[in-house]
């Protein structure tokens, strides 16, 4: 069983909005430092945003004040609402601990397949 379930992917205009979730089926996301990465067709796989176990949320310098990450405690659910979306933003996007760092990409039979978000103009 994967460890968590992304949702929330699609295709937009460019300027639009999406919001993506993940969820884990067997832990609580509370207890970990959690991320969201993503991969674009080409690239390496990078930090998008992340949460600390206090809320404090930190983001990548191409998605500041565009992109929001946040954590419904009683879901135990992560978010990442994303707005004014960019062509540059197609990628396939994973949440992820911080400690599996930029192998998350990759690591999907285990921690979960991500979602694909596509920004069209």
């Amino acid at each position: 069983q994967v460890r968590l379930v992304e949702s929330g992917g699609g295709s937009v205009q460019a300027g639009g909005s999406l919001k993506l979730s993940c969820t884990a089926p067997t832990f609580t996301l509370d207890d970990i430092h959690i991320g969201w990465y993503r991969q674009a067709a080409g690239n390496k796989c990078e930090l998008v945003a992340d949460l600390t176990h206090d809320g404090t949320a930190d983001y990548a310098d191409f998605v500041k004040g565009r992109f929001t990450i946040s954590r419904d405690s009683a879901k135990n659910t992560v978010y990442l609402q994303m707005n004014d979306l960019e062509v540059a933003d197609t990628a396939a996007y994973y949440c992820g601990p911080l400690w599996i760092g930029p192998s998350r990409c990759r690591r999907t039979n285990q921690w979960g397949p991500g979602v694909q978000v596509t920004v069209f103009s």
